[in-house]
C-alpha cells in the first residue's frame, strides 16, 4: 500500500512540473539588426585610382597606406611653386645685400620679405595638395567596402573606400513604449541569431526620447500600443557579428527564449 501511495505521489510531482514547464513564460524577444558607424576615407581633389592596396575585408591599422590617386597636376603646381620661390629667394638676398650697403630702401626689403614668405607659403600648400594623393588609413579596423576600383575616376570628397573598427559595430531594435520602464543606459541585453555563440551580449547606450510613430493629439489606448522607441546597443563581442545580420535582443538574460521557427 505504502508502495502504491509512493508511485501515484511521484505521479503527481511529475505532473505538476509538466504543466509548470508549459505555462512557463518564454520572452519572445525583439528584432532588430547590426549596424555600424563606417569610416570614409576620400581624397580632397578629384582624380583617376592608380594603385589601390587592400581588399575588402582586409585589417589595417592607422598609416597604413590604402590608396594612391594620380598627381600629375599637383607635381606641376608644386614645381611652379618651387621656381617662384627661388625667385622671391634671390630679390630677398639681393635687398637684403642694398639695404646692408645703404643704396637699398626698407621698402623695398620689406616688400622683398612679403613675396618671400608667400611664395613659401604656396610651396606648403602644394606639397600637401602632393601629399594627400595618397589615402593613409586613419583608424584600426576592417575595410568593408571598396567604392573605386584602380583606374576609376573619383571624384573630391568621394570615399574610395570605408573602415569599420569594431568598435562602431551597434545593435538597433526596437521596443513598445510599455517596456521603456525596463530599460536603462549600460544595461545588459542577450542577443541571438542564427549559427551564433550561445554566449553573446550587448549593453544599452541609447534610448531615444521620441517615438517612431507620431500619434494625432488625441488617440486610442490602439493607437498608442504602436508606439515604438530605437534602442542601440554596444556588442561584447563584436567580431562574432556582421553587418545587416538580423537579430533578436532579449531584456533579461535569465527568461527562456521562445523557440524560433
Amino acid at each position: 500500500m505504502t508502495s502504491s501511495r509512493t508511485t501515484k505521489a511521484l505521479i503527481f510531482a511529475a505532473l505538476a512540473a509538466l504543466l509548470a514547464g508549459c505555462q512557463e513564460k518564454r520572452d519572445p524577444g525583439f528584432q532588430g539588426w547590426v549596424e555600424a558607424d563606417m569610416i570614409f576615407v576620400s581624397p580632397d581633389e578629384s582624380g583617376r585610382v592608380t594603385k589601390l592596396n587592400v581588399r575588402e575585408g582586409d585589417e589595417v591599422k592607422p598609416g597604413d597606406l590604402l590608396y594612391t590617386v594620380d598627381d600629375d597636376l599637383q607635381r606641376a603646381d608644386l614645381n611652379q611653386n618651387n621656381a617662384s620661390l627661388a625667385n622671391a629667394q634671390q630679390t630677398y638676398d639681393r635687398a637684403a645685400s642694398l639695404r646692408g650697403t645703404g643704396s637699398g630702401t626698407q621698402a623695398n626689403l620689406d616688400s622683398a620679405v612679403s613675396a618671400l614668405r608667400i611664395a613659401e607659403a604656396r610651396v606648403n600648400t602644394s606639397q600637401t595638395r602632393l601629399d594627400r594623393r595618397k589615402g593613409f588609413a586613419p583608424i584600426a579596423g576592417s575595410i568593408q567596402q571598396i567604392y573605386f576600383r584602380e583606374g576609376e575616376m573619383v571624384q573630391a570628397q568621394r570615399p574610395v573606400l570605408s573602415i569599420m573598427p569594431p568598435g562602431n559595430m551597434k545593435l538597433r531594435f526596437f521596443v513598445p513604449e510599455k517596456e521603456l520602464p525596463k530599460l536603462a543606459l549600460g544595461d545588459e541585453v542577450k542577443v541571438t541569431c542564427d549559427n551564433c555563440a550561445a554566449d553573446l551580449t550587448a549593453k544599452i547606450y541609447f534610448i531615444a526620447t521620441t517615438a517612431e510613430y507620431t500619434p494625432p493629439v488625441i488617440y486610442s489606448l490602439d493607437e498608442r500600443n504602436k508606439l515604438v522607441y530605437l534602442i542601440q546597443a554596444r556588442p561584447s563581442r563584436p567580431d562574432a557579428l556582421r553587418v545587416g545580420q538580423p537579430i533578436s535582443i532579449y531584456l533579461n538574460p535569465k527568461t527562456p527564449v521562445a523557440e524560433r521557427r
